[in-house]
């Protein structure tokens, strides 16, 4: 029998799944030790109703997809092919290779403090926090750091990535990351958390926010090295301007005495997940922003988790932007979705309000099959929702100035959307154990509830008793009154590129089932939820622009000995152990990439691959794990090359500068470092081939 290692950090049950006390504190603000904001009574997953669309009547109803492609070329769209369906567990014969894309030893469960990779796969850092990447920016020196100094250099933690072409550079790319927080114990030597000084809160504005990066690579052996001073390098922070665009530009809910426009803010915080869109610009969540705000006591938006006492930082005490006793519409500045244009340093990001206001996790966008945006975006929060954005204009393609401007208006007119999902078995066969229904499936049918929707002449609301404007700055609220569904934390979502499925990450809910909090139902079921699961999404007709689609759970996470696990019906004993799917990704061969956020089984967080289709469908395995203390982040999988940001490494409780938890990535006597670390074959050959 396969034996767990020991948890590490806090004793077991004292903080969720295996988060230690210092990274719940910095990174989300304690949110799990708070009252669950979602008190709503929303209707729980459970019996199809009369009248609700069938799991089977949608897949019915996609088997014509190959017809409803046939328009796709003239919009210069590739439509997805229809997904395969894998065959039933039992009696399958065990194939004998792996997935395409997925052919290396797992890496086993450990806690080395390292980035451990497969046997035959070499790895270097691309970039640390701190390396010098504007034009004057000094060298990195945590002894002196100063406000000026981080502005220039590459950020605190990172948590998305992007590589993007650089046409013209050759072996050049340019990476993008967010630096979604700070914890200032790690950072400075002999720190106070009570008395922080205005240096160091200015240093922690600065290492927060946004960087773009110039990344040079070595095609003999996959090493890739950051290119300082490059002219595109940039680094966006929490005191640099931001465009509010979209239908609550200009809305008295967002003015303030600094910005009476209610146009321009200062700053994005908290950015976790993203995407890239297929014009060029990349997507960034303000996910955690409450943390940020104190006294909240009057505040109007209580379902956001806005406390009503000093923050944890104290910024408060130094720009009275973060003190919502004088500024109280200043929260409802963020929380949004940022997008980028990498490729313009002058231009100010702008933050897309027509996408909806909540804990953004990530963004990701596919296009319809005649050129429209789709934005996927899950709210990071026990018991909250995912949301889509359908947008109404037409992608322009080339790289015409004309069409870059009307590309970069695309997401402020279309139609918010929210998830509300129905199972197919009897509420009895639900139990909060994770035993399969009898069925054999959790799954179900689904549908996603306008709204609100943006124009160029203005926002329609579709929920009863509140504005549009309302709508898309208290997005929480809007959900609960349609009655979406309560879901697991929902995380990062993408679609996958082979077969138009889209992959939901719920990491985990421990208040599932626990006194008056909700209780299991097939989306979301098992109760006391540590490890999470991955809902797999089709929608009708396999039409991103669907309100129907049918679920399915792909993954419901844990060890594989433990019976409440599954892996998409393949053997058990054939797959490594996952625990708190968080980011994810996909490779060429569509198979799913998953990164880990807080592992309850003892290990260190890694990144995954897992089949979708064929065969081998559901067969997972571990292709890395992180440092002590750290999370995986990004990732981005490419034919010859994964990179992952290593989040936090060192952050376990106890730890500071004086006594580090983690020596990475430079060796005992340095600061511990959040990084970017690419891995490649050591034969030059493609990830898993």
């Amino acid at each position: 029998m396969r034996k767990l290692l020991p948890l590490i950090g806090t004793p077991s049950g004292s903080h969720p799944a295996g988060r230690s006390a210092l990274t719940c504190r910095f990174r989300c603000g304690d949110a799990c030790f708070h009252e669950v904001p979602n008190t709503s009574d929303n209707e729980y997953v459970g019996d199809v109703v009369a009248g609700a669309l069938s799991r089977r009547s949608v897949m019915r109803a996609a088997a014509v997809v190959t017809v409803a492609a046939a328009g796709a070329g003239a919009a210069g769209v590739a439509a997805a092919p229809q997904a395969e369906a894998a065959p039933a567990a039992k009696g399958r014969p065990r194939p004998q290779k792996g997935a395409r894309g997925l052919r290396f030893t797992p890496v086993p469960p450990n806690t080395r403090d390292a980035v451990t990779v497969p046997d035959g796969y070499r790895q270097n850092v691309v970039i640390r926090w701190g390396e010098p990447i504007l034009r004057g920016a000094p060298a990195f020196d945590p002894e002196r750091q100063s406000a000026r100094a981080q502005a220039g250099q590459f950020g605190y933690n990172c948590d998305f990535l992007a590589l993007l072409p650089l046409k013209g550079e050759r072996n050049r790319q340019l990476l993008v990351a967010n630096h979604e927080y700070t914890d200032e114990i790690l950072m400075f030597r002999d720190y106070d958390p009570e008395n922080p000084t205005r240096e160091q809160v200015e240093i922690a504005w600065a290492a927060h926010g946004l960087a773009v990066v110039a990344v040079e690579e070595d095609r003999g052996n996959g090493r890739l090295t950051a290119v300082s001073r490059h002219h595109l390098n940039r680094r966006l922070t929490a005191t640099s301007e931001f465009r509010l665009t979209g239908p609550v530009a200009g809305s008295d809910l967002v003015k303030t005495s600094a910005d009476p426009t209610g146009t321009r803010v200062l700053g994005t915080l908290n950015n976790c997940s993203g995407g890239t869109t297929p014009w060029g610009t990349t997507l960034h969540g303000e996910e955690n922003f409450n943390q940020y705000f104190a006294n909240g006591g009057s505040a109007t938006d209580k379902r956001y988790g806005i406390g009503t006492g000093a923050t944890e930082r104290k910024w408060e005490r130094f720009d009275k932007r973060f003190d919502l006793a004088q500024e109280p519409n200043e929260a409802h500045r963020f929380g949004w979705v940022v997008e980028l244009d990498p490729y313009d340093p002058q231009s100010a990001p702008r933050k897309r309000t027509a996408l909806g206001r909540f804990k953004h996790e990530a963004a990701t966008v596919r296009l319809t099959h005649d050129g429209r945006p789709v934005v996927y975006s899950g709210d990071d929060e026990r018991f909250d929702y995912f949301y889509k954005f359908v947008g109404s204009k037409r992608m322009r393609h080339g790289n015409s100035r004309a069409a870059r401007e009307h590309n970069l208006s695309l997401l402020d007119e279309g139609t918010l959307y929210v998830a509300k999902l129905t199972g197919d078995s009897p509420a009895i066969e639900i139990d909060g154990t994770g035993k399969l229904p009898k069925d054999g499936e959790f799954d179900g049918s689904g549908e996603w509830i306008p709204l609100a929707t943006a124009t160029a002449h203005g926002a329609v609301s579709h929920v009863e008793g509140m504005t549009a404007e309302e709508v898309f700055v208290f997005t929480r609220l809007a959900g609960d009154k349609v009655g979406a569904t309560k879901m697991d934390r929902p995380e990062d979502i993408e679609p996958n590129p082979v077969t138009g499925k889209v992959y939901v990450a719920l990491t985990n809910n421990s208040n599932r089932g626990t006194g008056a909090n909700p209780k299991a139902d097939e989306a979301n079921p098992r109760h006391a939820n540590k490890h999470g699961h991955v809902l797999e999404l089709t929608e009708r007709w396999n039409r991103p622009e669907s309100t129907r689609f049918a679920w399915s759970l792909f993954l419901v996470a844990g060890d594989p000995e433990d019976p409440s696990t599954y892996f998409a019906g393949f053997p058990k004993d054939a797959v490594s152990p996952i625990s708190c799917p968080d980011n994810v990704a996909f490779d060429a061969h569509g198979n799913l990439w998953i990164s880990t956020d807080g592992s309850a089984l003892g290990s260190h967080d890694g990144l995954f691959g897992v089949a979708t289709r064929g065969e081998r469908r559901g067969e997972l395995k571990q292709f890395l794990t992180v440092p002590t203390g750290a999370e995986t982040c990004g990732p981005v999988v490419q034919d010859r090359r994964v990179l992952v940001a290593v989040q936090h490494p060192g952050e376990v409780d106890g730890a500071t500068v004086e006594r580090p938890a983690s020596t990475w990535p430079d060796g005992p006597g340095s600061y511990v470092r959040p990084a970017v670390v690419a891995v490649w074959r050591a034969d030059g050959r493609d990830i898993g081939v």
